[in-house]
């Protein structure tokens, strides 16, 4: 049977995809921006594991002089940049063979401003790379969609999995079962929604302070961008403490819900709540989703957004509390934010398995 490990479990590398011209990042100046984050990203986790980052045609030597040496190159033809989402959800088997869960991706429910053409071959492609074999699945769903305890827990959302946009007419009971198929879960808690500012209002409506057509970008609910476990039976939860702000009571509630609850082993979560920015509103005065909660694990090390926000070393500190074995590293994530995700959404790990995994393929 295979399951999907958890996060803290040892890993062979990270996979990452590459920003290029697209909806996301239109603006030249924004690409440009926009690379230079993720490649900070990048450099951050090589610090602590292989990094292989999948670039589209002809664009590998660009990317090579913003992420310097010690990255992996491989060149696919992309839409889009976040691996999390189009790459595949890694499994492991009783005999530490892998194998690469590749769910249907349709753009994040098909939203206007999303294209997934190329994207939605990625995982099959990282797979083959890999030398491991897919295991396709019938869901659509992305990997910032769940978040796993590696003991038989997985947390969803209600408006990714079971929305009328990715798998209209799936049952709650279904989903449940094709998660379980495929991760080795035995227990799925659900969360109503993600937070707000992962809901894109039509961005036809919407103008920028410049006056410009402004695109407003979201996954519909993201789970890992509002809980994430940091052990077993203790999970993360994203505290919004400013009544002003709507999430504030969206994430009271939620952390209620998962106080009431107990993980596939039958034991209550242990609830920790880490508060949000104290930043509010961007330059378009719309809600952001700042969080802490999207930070991504590595071989000894935690990779944590930052914001340059007072909270951002009472974050780094709860943290190093929480994992006291590993380094944590701040990013500033302002820019990946602004392009609908986060270091999380950036990043998705290979665990480290039974056999010797081959060096990805590289660049031709």
């Amino acid at each position: 049977m295979f399951r999907m490990p958890a996060e803290w479990d040892p890993h062979e590398r990270t996979w990452m995809a590459w920003p290029g011209p697209n909806t996301t990042f239109a603006d030249p100046a924004e690409l440009a921006e926009s690379r230079a984050a993720w490649a900070a990203v990048a450099r951050a986790v090589r610090r602590f594991e292989p990094v292989t980052m999948v670039v589209g045609p002809g664009q590998a030597d660009s990317a090579a002089a913003l992420l310097g040496p010690g990255v992996d190159l491989v060149e696919r033809d992309l839409d889009d940049a976040w691996m999390r989402d189009i790459g595949p959800t890694f499994v492991t088997d009783e005999e530490g063979q892998l194998a690469a869960v590749d769910w249907v991706f349709n753009g994040w429910g098909a939203q206007e401003w999303a294209s997934w053409e190329h994207d939605s071959k990625i995982a099959a492609h990282i797979a083959d790379l890999a030398s491991v074999p897919v295991h396709r699945s019938r869901l659509v769903n992305e990997g910032g969609g769940l978040q796993v305890d590696g003991e038989g827990t997985v947390l969803l959302t209600e408006t990714v999995q079971l929305g009328p946009e990715r798998n209209p007419g799936w049952t709650r009971e279904q989903v449940e079962a094709e998660v379980h198929a495929q991760l080795g879960t035995t227990k799925a808690i659900w969360l109503p929604r993600g937070l707000t500012g992962d809901y894109p209002p039509p961005s036809s409506r919407l103008r920028s302070n410049r006056g410009d057509p402004l695109h407003s970008y979201g996954t519909l609910g993201h789970v890992d961008i509002v809980a994430a476990f940091a052990a077993p039976g203790v999970v993360l939860v994203h505290s919004q403490p400013d009544p002003a702000h709507p999430d504030h009571e969206l994430c009271k509630g939620i952390a209620a819900l998962l106080r009431a609850e107990t993980d596939a082993k039958g034991r209550p979560l242990e609830v920790i709540e880490v508060r949000a920015p104290e930043g509010l509103k961007d330059e378009d005065g719309h809600w952001v989703d700042h969080s802490y909660i999207n930070h991504y694990l590595c071989n000894g090390g935690v990779v944590l957004c930052a914001f340059d926000d007072p909270r951002d070393e009472e974050a780094a500190a709860l943290f190093r509390r929480l994992f006291p074995d590993r380094e944590v590293t701040l990013v500033d994530a302002r820019t990946i934010f602004a392009g609908g995700g986060g270091i999380h959404c950036i990043t998705q790990q290979q665990p480290a398995h039974g056999r010797s995994a081959p060096r990805p393929k590289p660049v031709a």
